[in-house]
């Protein structure tokens, strides 16, 4: 999954450049952030609290706990490890430095280190799952019109989503859907940088309970607290 962050040899770009994506495609972008709630809104939008979960056959397979407070770039992360252990992280997502704690107790040294990369590979992914619709111009990204589709009676713009020196895998490839009527998002398809050559487009299903955003000023009633003793 992509994110605003530099690809190996090459430096992450300032902003978003219109002139390396089709007139059109930034223009139903545009309308996709305006159905959102608008830019204003999310850019004031200072904390982010979701769960990422994985189930399959009625069983949950991955279930993710994300605390993110954009403004100062700080991430608390919970999850589990393969031995069922509670894992909490307290992540500088811009340094990709701070504290991992399981069971409780502080992961010292060397050993804390592959707890903060995956803490930090975690949030790049489910972020990009839960908030691409809002993340359509971040920098680096170039769209284009990738032309209209039906889908069970509707008429969709699909924006093809490509990614220049920014990410993980910046190789990825994203087909946003975008409905004529309502203007949101209501499904993508994409092609990840390693799957193998004249592979088809991962097609997801309809994406449920979307939300616009509003303004937060600080967590709510409940949230985790930034230590490892919050609950989650």
């Amino acid at each position: 999954m992509a994110a605003a962050r530099a690809a190996p040899g090459g430096a992450p770009p300032a902003a978003f450049d219109p002139g390396l994506s089709d007139p059109r495609a930034i223009a139903l972008a545009d309308l996709v952030m305006q159905a959102l709630g608008g830019e204003k809104a999310w850019h004031a939008t200072h904390y982010v609290h979701f769960a990422f979960v994985v189930e399959k056959a009625g069983k949950t397979l991955a279930r993710r706990v994300h605390l993110w407070d954009r403004f100062a770039g700080r991430l608390r992360f919970d999850d589990v490890d393969k031995d069922g252990a509670p894992v909490v992280v307290l992540l500088d997502v811009t340094t990709r430095q701070g504290e991992a704690y399981r069971r409780g107790a502080r992961v010292e040294g060397a050993a804390a280190r592959p707890l903060l990369d995956e803490a930090y590979e975690a949030w790049i992914n489910d972020t990009y799952w839960l908030l691409m619709p809002y993340k359509m111009k971040d920098p680096g990204v170039h769209l284009r019109d990738a032309g209209e589709e039906a889908i069970d009676g509707r008429i969709y713009d699909r924006v093809l989503l490509t990614f220049d020196a920014v990410g993980l895998t910046p190789g990825d490839r994203y087909w946003a859907y975008i409905n004529r009527v309502s203007h949101l998002m209501d499904r993508w398809s994409y092609l990840l940088q390693d799957d193998p050559p004249k592979s088809a487009p991962t097609v997801s299903g309809p994406r449920q309970d979307r939300r616009t955003v509003a303004p937060s000023p600080r967590p709510a009633p409940g949230s985790p607290s930034a230590r490892p003793g919050g609950a989650a």
